[in-house]
């Protein structure tokens, strides 16, 4: 983004250095530097989307490398991880729009302030301006006039926060609104720095570091499911890699199996050591302090959990002498609880769990025995019960078979035919058509099973064409569906494939959201990078 002088990429390296005329500025860095102030967009530009695919979560340069160019070098040296955060800009209609005085006179070094729905939610350091429309095409797509996002920023130090943006447009004059790129000088920064900073304080954190304590819970009630999962998902970055175990991740994962049965939220201390400690032994992973006290004591630091009924300083030695009739009680805090009942958020919560700290661990044993087997199966419950494919030969090959009792969502067969003859009885993944003796055969796959606990809608919108095996893998979430509709592989966010889709075909994409959560790849996972 912004380079008007030509199309020559600058990047920063070492001093901060004028994109102009090359002035070595290190010595009055923070004096020179600039704000601009970059609208996200809204939905009808992908902009949550786009801020949370290429900002929060960042793009793997691995995965653009035939459109980067000469830019590969200079992004590789600023990212050496590969993953890169970028944000850009479209070319201009018109030369004489204010947009202009901003895309010529930024530079690197100068901060990026990000504004959506009338607040200002994040800030960011120029790191690099490139011109590029393929990589932008590559990341972003285009606008219905074929323009794209070619003005390229390379960010760093990017923190997230939620701010009231009235006070800073007013202080500088600009509007109510911020519809555009607009640039505020050095000057008129700095007189205006200390009202940005009182707005930020005690509100960001860094995107990608842990949310802890008292923190963590101001964040879940102030924005929302994000910042619940954060905190989920980086529970163990403070602690040392040698010491880390499953203790806290266990505790949380089997809290929230009492919110799905309808237990109470509090767990008395007795109670919680009955049943938490068997769970320690058999999942709980190895390292020292496998002792129930642990968990129920050390979570209150993640902000996600309290305890009752006893005082903070005292409460080793009153856990050592609680009697079975004890007022001492732990579990999630009311907030967490209240993110926690809605389907979605219960669903990435569980995916990330199980993803961040239980990658060696038996995932399927472990949700059964929580009484959460539905969240292991994109089918639900009624998972294990209709592995028996639809129109497929029912004999086991081994063992006998015993008759029983039980209910299953009724399909709709009209929509199952509906799919399948749309794709040609093409898998979707793949594109294999299965020949068989009569014909080809291929399966109706719903992307947000209708079993419990899914109670996913039986409608076309919901449904996939995919082959058996597939279809197994997409079941028993090996494989996600990503934002731009590429097949991933979900340990490790390998490209699989790009999805095959029928222009007739609409998928629903809160369905494709919900079973990506399953996977443990929500977009707010944190495990993803």
């Amino acid at each position: 983004m912004g380079n008007e002088h030509g199309d020559r990429p600058i990047f920063e390296a070492g001093a901060v250095t004028d994109n102009r005329d090359g002035t070595d500025l290190a010595g009055e860095a923070d004096a020179s530097v600039q704000w601009l102030l970059q609208p996200r967009g809204g939905p009808d530009v992908r902009g949550p989307r786009n801020f949370d695919r290429s900002i929060r979560n960042g793009i793997r340069l691995a995965e653009y490398e035939h459109v980067l160019g000469e830019d590969a070098e200079q992004l590789k040296r600023h990212f050496p991880d590969g993953l890169a955060r970028l944000w850009g800009a479209t070319p201009l209609k018109k030369e004489s729009h204010p947009k202009g005085t901003a895309l010529r006179g930024r530079k690197v070094g100068d901060e990026v302030l990000f504004y959506a729905e009338k607040k200002f939610i994040a800030k960011a350091r120029v790191l690099g301006l490139l011109r590029n429309p393929e990589l932008a095409r590559a990341v972003w797509g285009e606008q219905g006039d074929g323009r794209t996002w070619e003005h390229i920023m390379a960010l760093g130090d990017v923190v997230e926060f939620k701010i009231p943006a009235a006070p800073i447009l007013t202080a500088l004059a600009v509007g109510k609104d911020v519809r555009y790129l607009r640039l505020v000088r050095a000057a008129e920064r700095r007189r205006h720095l200390g009202l940005l900073d009182t707005l930020v304080a005690g509100n960001a954190t860094l995107v990608g570091q842990p949310t802890s304590g008292e923190a963590a819970v101001a964040a879940a009630v102030r924005l929302g499911r994000e910042d619940l999962l954060r905190a989920l998902g980086t529970l163990d970055d403070s602690v040392p890699e040698e010491s880390r175990t499953h203790h806290g991740s266990l505790t949380l994962l089997w809290s929230i199996s009492r919110l799905v049965s309808g237990q109470s939220r509090l767990v008395p201390w007795h109670e919680f050591k009955a049943e938490i400690g068997p769970l320690l032994l058999e999942f709980g992973g190895s390292g020292t302090g496998a002792a129930p006290e642990n968990p129920f004591r050390h979570l209150q630091s993640s902000g996600l959990w309290e305890v009752a009924g006893a005082d903070g300083e005292g409460l080793d030695a009153a856990l050592a002498t609680a009697s079975a009739e004890s007022d001492i009680a732990a579990g999630l805090r009311p907030e967490v609880t209240k993110l926690l009942k809605q389907p979605l958020t219960r669903a990435e919560a569980i995916g990330l769990l199980c993803t961040t700290y239980f990658q060696d661990v038996d995932q399927g044993a472990l949700l059964t025995r929580l009484g959460l087997a539905g969240y292991g199966h994109a089918s639900g419950n009624a998972g294990e019960e209709t592995e028996d494919r639809e129109g497929a030969d029912e004999t086991t090959g081994r063992g006998t078979r015993r008759p029983v009792n039980s209910s299953r969502p009724d399909r709709d067969l009209r929509l199952v035919e509906e799919i399948k003859l749309l794709y040609q009885q093409g898998c979707q993944v793949c594109g294999v058509r299965l020949e068989t003796r009569f014909g080809h055969y291929s399966e109706a796959a719903h992307i947000q099973g209708l079993g419990t606990p899914h109670d996913g809608p039986d409608k076309l919108s919901n449904l996939l064409c995919l082959c058996p095996n597939h279809h197994v893998q997409f079941d028993r979430l090996f494989f996600f569906i990503d934002e731009d509709w590429n097949v991933r592989r979900s340990r490790d966010d390998e490209l699989i494939s790009p999805l095959k889709r029928h222009p007739e075909h609409v998928i629903d994409e809160e369905c494709v959201e919900y079973h990506r959560a399953l996977c443990g790849r929500s977009r707010y996972s944190l495990g993803s990078d």
